[in-house]
């Protein structure tokens, strides 16, 4: 006999012994797996939400930041509308001398010209401060504005002048920028967006807030609320 060490047959029948999941086990595991998934995934996507919310009004508290600057540059001024419908590359002054090419000057950043996207549907986003990233919504081949300015602050049409913000009163309810369902970069209250955030939109206000409203307290049935004291669109 060698000298190693042989089991006996008593030593391999108690030799304990790996235990595989039965079928039954693998499916309750499944289940609770399944149940575990169904808790999670409304609460990662209502967590998805709020960041694309939280996003939103950043880029909104940026675009009020901006208007203050310019405002201090221009004897407090506020900028020019511009074209509501600017084309692909700008042929006038009055593409040019806009919201969409002086509030971005006024903080560093690339004006609507220099985006890619803006008339590339296909073209990456990215992030920007142009973009809301709850809104689905890409450019129809000619432009982009998930952002739009109320026309109605500076006056309208005939009226429309280059008004100081110390000439508008209570600043602090009246809408600058807003979240936009439509395409033009200036725009009314029929152009604000019903259900972009948990059923509502995002209003930047000349004041420099930013404040969440639920689409019940700007539209209605029978189209736009226009008297709401807190949501002022003709100052």
């Amino acid at each position: 006999m060698g000298s190693g060490h042989l089991y006996q047959p008593d030593q391999i029948r108690n030799t304990p012994r790996k235990r595989a999941f039965t079928l039954t086990e693998l499916l309750v595991v499944l289940a609770i797996l399944g149940v575990l998934a169904a808790l999670l995934l409304p609460a990662l996507t209502r967590a998805k939400r709020r960041v694309k919310a939280t996003t939103c009004m950043n880029n909104l508290r940026q675009w009020g930041a901006a208007t203050r600057i310019y405002a201090n540059d221009n004897n407090d001024f506020l900028p020019y509308e511009g074209n509501p419908n600017p084309p692909v590359f700008p042929r006038q002054t009055w593409d040019t001398n806009s919201w969409y090419v002086l509030l971005p000057r006024a903080i560093g950043q690339p004006v609507y010209f220099e985006m890619p996207w803006r008339h590339d549907p296909g073209a990456d986003v990215g992030n920007s401060l142009w973009i809301c990233p709850a809104n689905p919504r890409r450019s129809d081949g000619t432009r982009l504005f998930h952002y739009c300015l109320n026309r109605y602050a500076d006056g309208v049409d005939n009226s429309d002048r280059p008004t100081p913000i110390s000439a508008i009163p209570n600043p602090a309810a009246v809408v600058w920028l807003f979240d936009n369902k439509n395409i033009p970069a200036v725009g009314r209250w029929t152009f604000v967006h019903t259900n972009l955030h948990s059923g509502g939109a995002h209003f930047l206000f000349l004041g420099g807030h930013v404040r969440w409203f639920h689409r019940t307290e700007y539209w209605s049935d029978t189209g736009p609320i226009t008297n709401n004291p807190s949501i002022v669109w003709i100052p």
